[in-house]
């Protein structure tokens, strides 16, 4: 489903109960932060995006805790559950061969619109340009939030930071925090692995001093979703915001840098990042729980802000898990998984819980076959793209409900021989890692908690696992009335 504004997601969020529109002064500095925090983490019943219509400082309404939920992050994607996402892109990418004519309409009904929306489209013109400022643009107008207390200031949380490789003209679009210095200037947050920093480092080796850079807000929710998604360099994200929208992404140029935007943003901030120039940004309250220590980043210089007549601010806070980002990322391990298929067929199915933040925990169940199968998974996943950040891989057995993290520590707990059935390795790991001893590089674990057999090694019968007939579990469910246990008077 294609949303054609941000504003069109708010109404749907509205009409569905799930939004609550906040009608009192509040101030961008912390406070909002506090009030989104306590929805975030509240139960499903309390948890809404949050609509703060009287922000002080600015006129602009501010929408939070979009993405809050797995109903919301379903719906932001045009979808009704996040699983949808995995066997929509499954038949993309393992179509059955269609064996009759029906087969062959059912395929083409599929890959048709597919074949409509491969990419972006570029327009004349856009909502996003109603209003252009390229005199004295002012970063001071917009209702940008402090969330930490010792946060190094104020900072853009949900962007769409689009670049472009100086040697290739490809497109990235990436989601990185912006610090504010002043109404001109931005600390730009590209860490070493990302694909705004790779053209950074491009355009060093060009001898190239500015790049041009465009910071887009708002708009249809898929669109700024994607600007989170890993994906691989070659794949332009707006590509994969068509694919999910069943709409290509219409595009229009900026006004003042040699780029496109989408039309349909609500804020789109202009200018450029001085490779040669780095300034003291941070420090932030991270994703990780922890405050990021201040570090050397690129600045951004404004040259323009663009916007519609009646704008909304997206934002979103980080801290300690689980919050909003939780579900972001829920959607791009269900989204992935087909992908990570690919290469690991094996894989059945994987879990990033909000505990490990991302990169510190992936579990794993897969199918089991031969000897030192488990360990060619562990490694093959260190071996993916931005797979390669995770600390820790943990791999169980095809039966083992990984989304139920009491019955993964049950397997892990007792199946696995510390002395034995663990990889202790060094490798790349997250620019956010605070524990390892160097930066951007530290240690990594993988746990093998499968049963073991004489593949591995083991040479005493495993155990059975304790189940119950199905017979008399059929017994029971037909017979559960009658036992008056969920009985009132009881």
């Amino acid at each position: 489903m294609a949303y054609k504004s941000l504003r069109d997601f708010v109404h749907r969020l509205e009409q569905a109960g799930e939004l609550v529109r906040v009608r009192v002064p509040v101030s961008p500095d912390l406070e909002m932060t506090e009030i989104a925090d306590r929805v975030m983490k509240s139960p499903p019943e309390r948890n809404k995006a949050l609509l703060f219509e009287n922000v002080r400082g600015s006129d602009i309404p501010v929408l939070m805790n979009m993405f809050g939920s797995a109903r919301r992050m379903a719906w932001a994607l045009g979808v009704d559950d996040l699983e949808e996402l995995r066997t929509r892109l499954e038949r993309l990418i393992k179509p059955e061969i269609p064996r009759g004519l029906s087969d062959k309409l059912r395929l083409g009904a599929e890959l048709l619109p597919v074949l409509r929306s491969v990419g972006p489209r570029m327009v004349s013109k856009g909502a996003c340009q109603e209003v252009v400022i390229t005199d004295n643009p002012s970063l001071d107008k917009l209702p940008i939030l402090k969330s930490w207390p010792k946060d190094g200031g104020r900072f853009i949380t949900l962007p769409q930071v689009i670049t472009r490789d100086p040697r290739t003209g490809k497109r990235n679009v990436g989601m990185y925090r912006l610090q504010v210095y002043d109404e001109r200037t931005l600390g730009m947050h590209w860490q070493i692995h990302k694909g705004g920093a790779e053209h950074a480092r491009v355009a060093q080796d060009m001898g190239i001093q500015h790049i041009p850079v465009a910071v887009a807000l708002g708009g249809d929710p898929a669109e700024i979703w994607v600007a989170s998604a890993p994906l691989p360099p070659d794949i332009d994200e707006y590509m994969l915001a068509g694919w999910l929208r069943g709409k290509p992404v219409d595009l229009v140029k900026c006004v003042t840098q040699p780029l496109e935007v989408p039309a349909d943003a609500d804020i789109v901030i202009e200018g450029y990042v001085d490779v040669t120039e780095l300034r003291t940004e941070g420090p932030f309250g991270d994703h990780t729980g922890y405050y990021t220590p201040p570090d050397l980043y690129p600045v951004m210089h404004v040259t323009a802000i663009t916007h519609r007549r009646h704008p909304i601010y997206p934002a979103t806070i980080v801290g300690r898990p689980p919050m909003e980002d939780y579900w972001m990322g829920k959607a791009t391990e269900r989204l992935f998984l087909p992908l990570l298929q690919l290469f690991l067929p094996e894989v059945l199915d994987m879990n990033m819980p909000a505990e490990g933040v991302f990169h510190n925990l992936l579990i794993v169940k897969m199918h089991k076959r031969y000897p030192g199968h488990v360990r060619k998974v562990i490694h093959g996943i260190w071996g993916l793209g931005l797979m390669a950040l995770t600390k820790a891989v943990v791999v169980v057995d095809e039966w083992v409900d990984i989304h139920n993290l009491s019955e993964v520590a049950w397997q892990v707990l007792g199946n696995v021989d510390w002395a034995r059935d663990v990889i202790i390795t060094e490798g790349p790991v997250d620019a956010l890692d605070h524990a390892s001893y160097r930066p951007n590089f530290g240690g990594k674990i993988g746990v093998d908690a499968t049963a073991k057999d004489e593949w591995d090694g083991y040479t005493r019968p495993w155990p059975e696992r304790i189940e119950m007939l199905p017979e008399i579990k059929e017994l029971v469910d037909r017979r559960w009335q009658e036992y008056g246990i969920d009985s009132p008077e009881r």
